[in-house]
């Protein structure tokens, strides 16, 4: 009887370490995707360098210019979408006035994408925003720092006209718009180069201007030290900076969910390794008795 169990037990544990791992890939297919379709919320602590962008915004008056660089592609908008979203409702929610421009060809195409993400909002639509009146899409223009550079002695050096082809001039926003001295605040959104560091080295450091980041999260560790300068004002930092951010806007959105079903793809992982070592040792352990 004994004999026969330990059979039955020894065959278990070699089925489940032959399992295949199509099987395992599976699981955690299901442990990813699942979560996203449901409302959830992180208990997740705020980081002071992500509260420090929150604080940057809070303190701005009513009707202030923001401008958001777009210096990224959609290769990583999965990080850094969510943070454009939060900005834009954080922004708007204030009654600020949003001046997006990028450095990257699609970084303003994801503006735009992000834009009607937001105005999805009931309360954001109910404030009846007007294109050129409350935001403007400046669009791509070619050069690098050089545009950042430029944009510091006069915006019109680098953008003639917005996205849309009308004049500067023309849009009512940008009337009062000549450099840097018009702006009360920059985030920089950015995935690379040209980004957040070319915008600290030739447009804080020469034109003082006040600069928040969002990076993706290989880039962020490298964006410490600017705030340990006082070269940066806060950054959000990956998947992770983007729902404290979230949290911090009492609005819990798309990074709060990812990161969510990252934690529950995380713990499956987990499981697996567990039940693995397991099986491993144990069956191990009858072969040698």
């Amino acid at each position: 009887m004994n004999e026969t169990t330990n059979q039955e037990k020894k065959t278990f544990w070699e089925k489940l370490l032959s399992i295949d791992r199509r099987i395992i890939f599976l699981f955690i297919a299901v442990a990813i995707s699942l979560p996203l379709f449901f409302k959830t919320s992180l208990d997740m602590p705020v980081s002071p360098v992500v509260q420090e962008v929150y604080n940057a915004v809070e303190k701005l008056q009513a009707g202030s210019k923001v401008l958001v660089s777009f210096d990224y592609d959609p290769s990583s908008m999965p990080e850094l979408q969510p943070m454009a979203e939060s900005f834009f409702r954080h922004c708007f929610r204030n009654n600020l006035k949003v001046i997006i421009m990028g450095l990257w060809p699609q970084g303003p195409l994801q503006a735009n994408i992000a834009l009607e993400q937001v105005f999805k909002d009931e309360d954001i639509k109910a404030k009846n925003l007007q294109y050129g009146i409350d935001y403007v899409n400046l669009g791509f223009t070619a050069g690098n720092e050089v545009v950042i550079d430029r944009m510091g002695h006069d915006f019109r050096e680098s953008y003639p006209a917005d996205s849309r082809g009308t004049p500067l001039s023309e849009i009512p926003l940008m009337r009062g718009v000549r450099n840097y001295d018009n702006i009360d605040l920059i985030l920089n959104l950015s995935a690379g180069y040209p980004g957040t560091q070319e915008w600290v080295q030739y447009a804080v450091d020469v034109f003082h201007v006040k600069l928040a980041a969002g990076n993706t999260a290989v880039q962020a560790p490298s964006m410490y030290p600017y705030i340990q300068t006082g070269q940066l004002a806060g950054v959000l930092g990956g998947m992770k900076g983007g729902a404290e951010y979230e949290i911090a806007l009492k609005r819990p959105a798309r990074a709060v969910s990812y990161m969510f079903s990252q934690a529950i793809a995380h713990g499956v992982i987990c499981l697996f390794i567990i039940i693995g070592n397991i099986a491993f040792f144990s069956s191990r352990k009858k072969k040698t008795s």
